[in-house]
């Protein structure tokens, strides 16, 4: 499969598992930073992931969401594809993530105990890079298998294939809630169907698994009604709750304006009142990635 998406990302750094198919794996900003001996992600912060021992991929790029501030491209995308098994996925990942790592090796910041720990023994795959995972048609058996391999797993998903969502059991189950009603997610997310009340079905199973629910914040678009987001977050229960800013970057610069992009102070007044109308409080915050974790008031 050769197709001018996959083209595209190969020169933004993803490496693809195999011609014919979309499953990819691309080492984040954060990672290569770690890697160096500098800062990790929020989620180190958070969740205690040591970010150079993350192996950040996808096993599909297929997507059945335009999101107006997703940063990968909407124009090239991918319709047809072979899908790798998950046992292919499995040991392919981590050489694929070395592999993408391998340029920072000689660094004289990068310490041989450092490379070792991220080229040879990884431990954290986050199933989120780009795509819509639950397109993937053996995500459960691919979650369960890198798990049985001594993994954690984080999978971030947009909800609309509950059927797939009620059979996951990562590590940590995202569900993307990036709109407090249905027209403003049909006029944000532009789905390529009727989803809503999928994603309505998926947030309803978290309170079944270590979970969180994401609110990726825009201005002047989603940034109303929070006690609306309060109450889909009470009835869905998760563990916590991410709110986080929309970020100028990728091709959503070409849908979207700076000006849309909140500053971490207007994050953190958004997410204490969706704190307030859900019963949730404030666990933690990372300033720098625009974050805010909640957890739920006890």
């Amino acid at each position: 499969m050769r197709s001018k998406a996959c083209d595209a990302l190969r020169k933004q750094g993803y490496l693809f598992f195999s011609p014919e198919s979309s499953a990819a794996v691309k080492p984040c900003m954060w990672s290569k930073r770690a890697l160096r001996g500098g800062d990790m992600c929020y989620k180190h912060q958070f969740y205690g992931i040591e970010s150079h021992r993350c192996i950040q991929m996808t096993p599909t790029l297929r997507c059945n969401q335009r999101c107006l501030f997703c940063w990968r491209s909407l124009e090239h995308e991918v319709e047809e594809e072979i899908e790798l098994a998950p046992e292919v996925i499995l040991s392919g990942a981590q050489k694929l993530h070395k592999k993408g790592l391998a340029g920072y090796k000689p660094h004289p910041d990068v310490t041989p105990e450092r490379w070792q720990a991220a080229s040879e023994t990884p431990n954290q795959v986050a199933i989120s890079l780009s795509g819509e995972p639950t397109c993937y048609s053996q995500l459960p058996a691919l979650v369960d298998l890198f798990r049985e391999n001594g993994y954690t797993v984080f999978v971030v998903s947009n909800g609309t294939h509950p059927d797939v969502v009620e059979q996951l059991y990562p590590t940590q189950l995202y569900i993307s809630l990036d709109a407090p009603d249905e027209d403003t997610y049909t006029m944000l997310c532009r789905p390529k169907g009727d989803y809503w009340e999928q994603v309505l079905q998926s947030l309803s199973l978290l309170s079944s698994r270590r979970s969180a629910v994401r609110v990726t914040l825009v201005k002047g678009l989603n940034d109303h009604s929070p006690e609306a987001y309060g109450r889909i977050i009470a009835d869905s229960a998760p563990t916590f709750v991410e709110v986080k800013g929309y970020m100028y970057l990728g091709y959503s610069r070409s849908r979207l304006s700076m000006d849309q992009m909140p500053d971490h102070a207007y994050v953190r007044s958004f997410a204490e009142k969706i704190a307030e109308s859900a019963g949730y409080r404030i666990r933690d915050e990372s300033p720098v990635s625009r974050v805010v974790c909640l957890e739920e008031d006890l």
